[in-house]
């Protein structure tokens, strides 16, 4: 069976009403550089939200939310002092 979700019935008493608020939700577009950071985000299996909302989430799960730095980790360069001869 198939119901309308509760949050759906509040946005009016009647169907024409909930239509009607519904299409007032959905009609006007995302701003492109608003659209891009979320589009961004769900690629990379990130979190949206300011740096202080991503520490959170971080804490939270005790993993890292923001992508990592590209590529491998540079590796050090021992000085010829420090090589065992």
């Amino acid at each position: 069976m198939i119901t309308d979700h509760a949050a759906y019935l509040a946005l009016g008493r009647t169907h024409e009403e909930r239509q009607q608020a519904y299409r007032g939700l959905v009609r006007d577009q995302l701003d492109p550089a608003r659209l891009q950071a979320i589009r961004e985000s769900v690629n990379q299996c990130g979190v949206l939200g300011s740096e202080r909302f991503k520490d959170e989430i971080e804490a939270a799960l005790s993993r890292r939310v923001r992508p990592a730095k590209a590529g491998r980790p540079k590796t050090k360069v021992e000085s010829k002092a420090e090589i065992p001869v």
